[in-house]
């Protein structure tokens, strides 16, 4: 062991003090708290995968297509909306992709905004680049309304905004006249991320719909969610031409391998047999929000695949309970509430037969 901390290093300032992104990583029998989808990739798009990655492992030793072109396609096919390849970019994961967009347009003496409580890694990413973070605040319930949001966007006058729609940890929508409102307050790159944009209801609009004509708007996803590739960390984003040739400057070279686009390529390719899983788990989620409101908890409405819920007298101690019993939710530090994702059937029993044990 050594002797030395971080205080004993050249560590920049506006790192001192700042605890890394992480979730206990715990092999419990049923882990409910990153908000993972629990189901196994079918076992068809596996086969298919496989035999992807195998093809792409006879010219490893030649670097990958640096522009990922077929992967761009593949993404814009998915999205619609008219998008082409020009219009798309990924990484290795969405924090990935959401660095590339702080590296081009934040940095020092640049600000980037969100509205508290939301994703935990956009201030740590905000302060790895050297901006300064800049926090608002939302409605009692977790919402936001389109005058309050635009007025805090324009008060602060960042160079990023961050938009979590539907947000985490709280699993409330963002409305599109919200979306409309904070671009127009901003003078700066407006990020909404819609890593769990595939669990909202199928007849809501994304805000892929605002892109035309907003140059500054950028539109993130991920495959870790909906399309159950947590493990194979695969980002992308949508925005204007203009936003990804700015993007190149920052990422680098050849930053998505070979195996990366193989697979992320074998996923696209089915994805009607991805997403299948995604009712059943709106079904799970759903299912918790009415049995919890039996238990006398009190649920936020929930676009995504994870419910928060309040009305917990101690949080720790309810999370312990559950730990106790093999099962491992997410205490965020929000005073009385927990977070909870929408897991397999079974998990789903244990987890709320679980919490109604609580004497």
């Amino acid at each position: 062991m050594s002797e030395f901390t971080l205080d004993d290093l050249p560590l920049r300032d506006e790192l001192r003090g700042q605890a890394p992104y992480g979730a206990p990583q715990v092999p419990l029998p049923v882990a409910l708290n990153v908000n993972e989808n629990a189901h196994p990739v079918p076992a068809e798009v596996s086969a298919d995968i496989v035999a992807r990655i195998a093809r792409a492992l006879e010219s490893v030793n030649r670097y990958p297509d640096r522009e990922f072109s077929e992967l761009r396609d593949a993404f814009a096919g998915y999205l619609g909306h008219g998008l082409t390849r020009d219009n798309i970019w990924a990484g290795n994961g969405s924090n990935e992709v959401l660095q590339h967009v702080l590296q081009a347009f934040a940095g020092p003496g640049r600000t980037a905004f969100t509205f508290d409580p939301s994703y935990s890694m956009y201030s740590l990413l905000t302060l790895g680049t050297g901006a300064t973070w800049v926090s608002g605040t939302r409605n009692a319930d977790y919402t936001l309304d389109a005058a309050d949001a635009a007025a805090q966007v324009a008060e602060a006058a960042s160079d990023v905004v961050f938009l979590c729609s539907p947000n985490n940890p709280t699993g409330t929508p963002v409305s599109l006249d919200v979306i409309e409102a904070v671009y127009e307050a901003s003078r700066g790159i407006v990020i909404i991320d819609e890593a769990y944009w595939e669990f909202a209801p199928k007849d809501q609009p994304s805000a892929l719909t605002l892109l035309p004509g907003r140059p500054r708007l950028v539109v993130s996803r991920t495959m870790s969610k909906a399309f159950a590739f947590a493990g194979a960390r695969v980002g992308y984003l949508a925005a204007d031409p203009a936003v990804i040739d700015a993007l190149r400057l920052v990422r680098l070279p050849y930053h998505l391998s070979a195996l990366t686009q193989a697979a992320a390529l074998g996923a696209l390719a089915h994805a009607p047999a991805m997403l299948a899983m995604v009712d059943d788990i709106v079904v799970q989620r759903d299912r918790i929000t009415a049995r919890l409101i039996e238990l006398g908890y009190t649920p936020l409405p929930s676009w995504s695949n994870f419910v928060m819920f309040g009305g917990v007298d101690d949080p720790a101690a309810v999370w312990q309970h559950l730990y106790d019993r093999g099962i491992l939710v997410r205490d965020l530090g929000i005073p009385g509430h927990l977070r909870v994702t929408a897991g397999t059937t079974e998990e789903t029993t244990a987890f709320l037969d679980a919490l109604a044990s609580l004497d």
